[in-house]
Order: C-alpha cells, then structure tokens, then sequence
C-alpha cells in the first residue's frame, strides 16, 4: 500500500516509481474533474489498459460498522474528490483473516473479512486530493469516519488490472 496526495510539489517525482498504469491511473485522478462526473461505474481505458471507474457518493462510518476488504485480480487505487474527510484503515493480509463473504469469483472481485480486534492496523488520514493503492495483500477500510459525526464524500476508485502492472517475464 501506499499514498500521496496528487497537490504535493512533488507528485510527478513520487508517481515516477510506480508502474506505468498506475501513474497513468493517478495521473487521471489529478487531471480529471471527478468531482462533477455522474456517479456510476464505468469501463475505461487509460493509456491502452482497460480499467474500472467507479465514482461513489458515500457517507463515512464509525470504524466497527464497516468490513475489511481485499481484492485479487485488481489495484484499488482510491481517491477522495470532494467531501470529507475520511479515514482509511489497513493491514498487511497475513492469511488469518476470517472470511464473512467471499466475491472473488465475481466481477467484483471483493472479499470481505469479519472485524477482528487484534488485527494490527494502521489509519491513514483522506483529505481532498489524497489517493491510497492497495494492492491485493493489502487488507483495507474505506470511508471510516474521523471525529464524532460522518461526512458524505465523493469517493473515486480506479480498478488497475493487476497484470498490467507486472513486468513481462520474457
């Protein structure tokens, strides 16, 4: 997993390591008005590789109200355009988790854990213009509420192909 936020003086510096779908994945996030896109889920293609759009209008949660999630076949690169703020919440997926539904067979390739106490997870903070990549061991917790009252938000998420991003082994 990691994060950034596509206003640092940097940004170009930081994508620069990441394979070249998921800089055009996040490149997208920072050049396209997201923000005012119709809610929905839409197949795209960003430079040559097929990738899901989904633009969600969400209100975040407390923490214990929401199920950790993983995906397989898929990069969820997750991005907060407007609203907010939000926390996301993640760990490592050390194979432990216990499984409370399971959707990887399906084309939303998503499987949920049940909540568990002693998982060793850390928070990360959302604010407008911040995107997180978790990569399929990376066990996440979107839209969790920070302080006392939920925020709606206008979530983006590009669904990368994992293979996309995997070097030819020629």
């Amino acid at each position: 997993m990691f994060y950034g936020n596509v206003n640092n003086s940097m940004f170009e510096q930081q994508i620069a390591f990441f394979p070249k779908a998921l800089q055009s994945a996040i490149r997208f996030l920072k050049t396209a008005d997201l923000a005012a896109h119709e809610p929905g889920k839409f197949d795209i293609q960003l430079d040559g590789v097929p990738v899901i759009l989904q633009v969600l209008d969400l209100t975040t949660a407390p923490r214990e109200t929401l199920r950790p999630e993983i995906h397989r076949k898929n990069i969820d690169v997750q991005f907060l355009a407007a609203g907010g703020p939000e926390r996301a919440g993640y760990y490592s997926d050390d194979g432990t988790g216990q499984i409370d539904e399971d959707l990887l067979d399906t084309p939303r390739d998503i499987l949920f854990y049940k909540n568990n106490p002693n998982a060793p997870e850390g928070t990360i903070e959302m604010t407008v213009g911040t995107y997180a990549v978790y990569f399929p061991w990376d066990v996440h917790i979107p839209a969790v509420q920070t302080g006392l009252n939920p925020a709606n938000i206008r979530k983006i998420v590009v669904k990368v192909p994992l293979d996309a991003c995997i070097p030819d082994k020629g």
